[in-house]
């Protein structure tokens, strides 16, 4: 809960794959919230009223979870929600915006994309950022269990990671933006 308030506010990319890491964490530990309180709430060093949001916050997620029927696989409509909104900046920075460096960064994560779709199988109803970001989690997966990634796939995975660092910015400069507009009513 607390990593996942930092990342929303700093990176939204990190976020979302934050969330995912957490999503596969609580199916691991079956949806017990017994086994979370034992496995993760207990690591947490802090005062008692810190461990019962924590404690609340993983349980939410756990409803959540049962409720959108994400228990197996999937992600919940939240995160679905996030990369929806991240691949209209994505649109809107390409197509209206004309932004150039990220035309570039995209331009040189293009082949990278293509091949992914194509070895991943993933159809073409799954936008490139939302691709991008399955290509960063899987590579962060294969990091946890230490697993060895060939060259070839950690360059593509740094164009990867270039592209959604720059569209993460943006999209935090955007929401600041709003909130000082906001704050200016």
């Amino acid at each position: 809960m607390l990593v996942a308030r930092e990342k929303k506010k700093s990176n939204i990319a990190e976020y979302v794959l934050y969330m995912w890491q957490v999503e596969d964490m609580l199916r691991a530990l079956n949806l017990d919230m017994g086994m979370v309180d034992k496995y993760v709430v207990s690591q947490f060093s802090a005062d008692e009223a810190t461990r019962h949001e924590i404690h609340d916050w993983y349980d939410n997620i756990i409803a959540i979870m049962k409720q959108e029927r994400v228990e197996k696989q999937g992600h919940i409509q939240a995160l679905k929600n996030t990369v929806d909104e991240l691949t209209e900046l994505h649109f809107f920075l390409l197509h209206t915006a004309h932004d150039f460096r990220y035309q570039q960064l995209v331009t040189m994560a293009a082949g990278n994309l293509v091949e992914f779709r194509q070895r991943s199988g993933a159809g073409n109803e799954i936008s490139d950022v939302e691709l991008a970001l399955n290509g960063l989690y899987g590579n962060l997966l294969l990091r946890l269990q230490k697993k060895e990634v060939h060259p070839e796939t950690a360059a593509a995975m740094e164009s990867f990671s270039k592209m959604m660092a720059y569209l993460a910015a943006r999209y935090k400069q955007r929401e600041e933006e709003e909130n000082a507009a906001l704050d200016n009513m």
